[in-house]
């Protein structure tokens, strides 16, 4: 039975839902599988075939009849397209592009995350500075009532590696904002440096990228990132850093 659950997801996988339903449609009725038609009427291409003969191939190895094949498949593709529906995972790049590949902005996306925040939006870089469009959208969020939580890296004064403090200026531009810093680095994080960057919203989406909040780095570096939407990651992310909070290893600056 696992060689015909594997076959079933691995076709799923590869075709699109209205291939599956075709697939299904031509087994269903079947009592055996040298009934099936061949796999080429059912597929357009050699992989889709391929994977369209290994259902019927591992069919013959258990007892079971076509409707209970079909309702399998049937099964997987309404699980993927759930999924799907409920999570998303999209690449964000800033920096030289080819016409090849299309991607998203490194701004672009972090000013759209910002926008759609309705309750708690927790950023983390390790600078944050020169980016007026951001710190635009930080306040419209604040304005709306959204809970606003920023980490960044501490100077050398408070704990940190930074020659200059960054927070004044953050509580400046931005003062709905809740700043922390990371101060108390015991072995073994001692000159460790808040080096992530993260932005979660409402613990539902989750930007993770590698580039500062500064001019540069949305604008000329090559920055790459991915975006998520749904699924465990973003919670997960917002109730450690939650916890961060609540056992007094970052704390309000």
């Amino acid at each position: 039975m696992q060689a015909l659950l594997d076959a079933v997801v691995d076709l799923v996988a590869l075709v699109s839902p209205a291939k599956v339903r075709t697939v299904a449609s031509a087994l269903r009725g079947l009592t055996k599988p040298n009934a099936a038609p061949a796999a080429n009427t059912l597929a357009d291409t050699p992989a889709a075939r391929a994977a369209v003969a290994r259902v019927v191939a591992a069919w013959a190895q258990v007892q079971a009849r076509g409707d209970e094949v079909a309702g399998m498949l049937l099964g997987a593709s309404e699980a993927r397209l759930r999924v799907e529906r409920e999570l998303s995972v999209e690449l964000v790049w800033t920096g030289p592009t080819t016409r090849f590949v299309p991607t998203r902005r490194t701004e672009q996306v972090l000013l759209d995350l910002i926008a759609s925040a309705t309750t708690d939006l927790f950023l983390v870089s390790f600078v944050a500075y020169d980016v007026q469009s951001v710190v635009a959208a930080l306040n419209e969020a604040g304005s709306r009532g959204v809970r606003l939580r920023v980490l960044i890296e501490a100077s050398k004064e408070h704990g940190g590696t930074l020659d200059k403090d960054l927070v004044p200026k953050m509580r400046s531009s931005i003062p709905s904002a809740e700043v922390f810093t990371w101060r108390k680095r015991v072995e073994p994080f001692v000159d460790g440096k808040v080096h992530a960057k993260v932005a979660v919203v409402d613990g539902a989406r989750a930007f993770i990228t590698s580039a500062n909040l500064t001019g540069h780095a949305l604008e000329k570096n090559m920055e790459a990132g991915v975006l998520i939407n749904g699924g465990p990651v973003p919670k997960t992310l917002s109730d450690h850093l939650q916890a961060l909070i609540d056992v007094r290893i970052i704390d309000r600056a």
